[in-house]
């Protein structure tokens, strides 16, 4: 194999195919895509909107970067972040939480819709009921109780 078809770094020379191999799954992808979409579900509740927005762009760049590696879903990703998750932002940067509500419940239906579509009907997503991430202030000020350790 020609040394244009390797990459180094300072820990190993690895090969393109490697590299790919290396990258993280769907299934790890989209647990992180869950993690993100339930941090801004429960930010926006609490009322600390500028981490809602936060989580909410983190869920769009990982979703972005699946389409990179998986394809076969652009169409799809696309859509949903153009019909779902962008106005899902614009709900949480206005801080209008009866829209955001509204689309955020939307954005879960099509999600689980998407999940029966390519043949994964057996995921169906909703919000947990405890924030992912249980160490954030969610408060609106972000300026919730102290707890001690």
């Amino acid at each position: 194999m020609s040394d244009a078809s390797r990459i180094r770094t300072r820990h190993a020379e690895m090969s393109f195919e490697q590299v790919a191999e290396a990258l993280p799954g769907t299934g790890e992808v989209m647990r992180s895509v869950s993690a993100c979409f339930a941090m801004s579900w429960h930010a926006a509740k609490g009322g600390n909107w500028d981490l809602g927005a936060y989580y909410l762009r983190r869920t769009r760049s990982l979703l972005r970067g699946l389409v990179v590696t998986r394809p076969k879903y652009a169409a799809q990703l696309a859509e949903f972040d153009t019909q779902h998750l962008e106005g899902i932002y614009v709900s949480i940067i206005e801080r209008r939480a009866d829209q955001f509500e509204a689309r955020f419940a939307a954005a879960t239906r099509e999600a689980n819709r998407y999940h029966v579509d390519t043949g994964h009907p057996y995921i169906q997503w909703h919000v947990p009921g405890e924030p992912p991430e249980q160490g954030l202030d969610l408060s609106a000020d972000g300026q919730g109780p102290v707890q001690e350790s």
